[in-house]
């Protein structure tokens, strides 16, 4: 395991494709979770996109492995859902999306090379809207901190006692990064 880049006890983990509003869920999560609580050293928040295989080596050597991500469970739009270990596995067989099938193919290799990992759970919500936009739909903006805060109390029962930051940061989830540069010039 000497070659794996970010090793951690504990991973969380947003996935899904900011681009199309509520497939991003994940991500946003994630980014909100960093921008307004601090976490032990062996924790780490990922925002893992819509890689595939190579979230490999942010989750190699995770004892315990937090994904969030926008879930299409054939369900009303706004369901939350929660898979633990076993049900992980079987939750994303049925999946087509890019990044689904990536966490799938990360858990399946880490299992048949050895390190499997022990804990993991899937928390997420059935999307509202995936048109093209990188801005959360208003009803999916509400259901972040419901399930910020089911991470939370998933975390807590894994021993993990994250604390709220003194001072917040500003998560700018409505804009791309281009548009903040232009906005903000380096000034190198």
């Amino acid at each position: 395991m000497d070659d794996v880049l970010f090793q951690s006890d504990v991973t969380i983990l947003g996935v899904g494709n900011v681009i199309l509003r509520d497939e991003g869920f994940g991500v946003r999560v994630a980014e909100y979770l960093d921008a307004h609580y601090d976490f032990p050293e062996n924790v780490q928040i990922v925002d893992g996109g819509t890689l595939g295989i190579e979230l490999t080596q942010f989750v190699t050597g995770t004892q315990k492995l937090l994904v969030i991500d926008s879930i299409n469970g054939h369900a009303k739009p706004g369901t939350r859902f929660a898979f633990r270990d076993g049900d992980v596995l079987a939750h994303f067989q049925d999946k087509i999306s890019a990044h689904e099938v990536g966490i799938q193919d990360v858990l399946a290799l880490l299992t048949v090379t050895g390190h499997k990992i022990p804990t993991v759970t899937v928390l997420g919500a059935q999307p509202y809207d995936l048109e093209a936009g990188v801005e959360l739909s208003d009803e999916m903006k509400a259901l972040v901190p419901e399930v910020v805060a089911e991470a939370l109390e998933e975390l807590r029962k894994w021993g993990i006692e994250p604390t709220p930051k003194k001072y917040v940061k500003s998560v700018e989830t409505d804009r791309v990064a281009e548009a903040i540069a232009e906005r903000n010039p380096c000034e190198c």
